[in-house]
């Protein structure tokens, strides 16, 4: 027997493609970018769900259930509480909006002498690591510790914060240069230091960033930051652990290559081949032979003390027709 859908209710989400909503434009997709995040959207309709309902609907674990509920809740897309039940309290969802809908200005025009791009820590292509190491997400453990096996979890597109003894970590960028041009510099900034068993801040450590492989220089991280709670680090992550690192920018340019202002190699913007393929490779680890091999931790935008993930940034200019 066919069913008509039920009708909306008119709750709509309505977002503004301007720069500074990007950022909830792409938070809102990427809670809508999982089948069973959707499909308990759908479950819910216009009624208040448990958590145990929901599980048992979708057949989910419970655990399951409640990373996708609280991925949808940071969303703005659930909102829950807890409520009275024959045993204790459960937790009760409701869905907030009936529509998401995006509205694209007709007078946006994109600046034509940059281009900006930011990659969460988890969607990287290619790892290799050894312990101690880990991956966290904003609401858990994720895999387990010191466990390299852990960073191939699906769920580690979530990671907020990474960390190995050595190795490497690489992403690959959209290469969305424009052709015909002159480039200025290019920059690559993270958050990152050292990585000791909970914290130590005498641990320095010597980590290097590779662009479309080839070296442009070496940073030593003082220390692996704790024992104060990091501004964005979630009151789960016990303050005895790493808590937060230091903002470094990578910058190439014509005459060289600098790290946070401060000549770093002799490698200059032509030699990385920029205008060159479809993807930017980005490696950031510590090599088996450098000086100081106490590894890298990463954070991201809900982690540590600056809210971003990883970005690359390429200033240019256009060639005079």
């Amino acid at each position: 027997m066919e069913t008509n859908p039920a009708p909306f209710s008119g709750r709509v989400l309505t977002v503004t493609a301007f720069e500074d909503q990007v950022g909830r434009i792409e938070t809102v997709a990427k809670a809508l970018g999982n089948e069973k995040r959707v499909n308990i959207l759908n479950f819910i309709g216009a009624d208040a769900r448990s958590v145990v309902d929901i599980a048992e609907a979708l057949d989910l674990p419970i655990s399951t259930a409640t990373q996708h509920i609280n991925l949808l809740e940071k969303a703005g897309l659930l909102q829950s509480e807890l409520l009275p039940a024959t045993r204790g309290l459960q937790r009760m969802c409701r869905r907030v909006y009936d529509q998401f809908m995006i509205q694209f200005p007709v007078d946006f025009k994109q600046k034509e002498d940059n281009v900006e791009i930011s990659m969460p820590i988890g969607s990287y292509s290619e790892i290799k690591a050894t312990p101690t190491c880990g991956i966290l997400g904003e609401i858990g453990i994720i895999g387990q510790l010191d466990d390299p096996a852990s960073f191939f979890e699906p769920e580690r597109i979530y990671a907020q914060m990474i960390w190995f003894h050595q190795g490497y970590v690489e992403y690959l960028f959209p290469n969305r240069l424009p052709r015909n041009i002159h480039l200025d510099t290019f920059e690559v900034s993270f958050e990152a230091c050292s990585a000791a068993p909970l914290h130590n801040l005498e641990y320095p450590s010597d980590i290097t960033v590779w662009i479309n492989g080839i070296e442009i220089g070496r940073w030593t991280s003082p220390s692996d930051f704790g024992g104060e709670r990091g501004l964005l680090t979630p009151d789960w992550w016990g303050t005895q652990n790493s808590q937060y690192g230091q903002h470094k920018v990578w910058k190439v340019s014509r005459d060289g290559s600098y790290i946070d202002g401060l000549r770093s190699s002799s490698v200059s913007i032509d030699e990385l081949g920029l205008a060159k393929g479809d993807a930017i490779k980005v490696r950031i680890g510590v090599k088996p032979d450098a000086h100081n091999v106490r590894g890298v931790t990463l954070f991201g935008r809900r982690f540590g003390n600056y809210p971003q993930d990883i970005t690359i940034k390429a200033r240019f200019e256009l060639e005079k027709k």
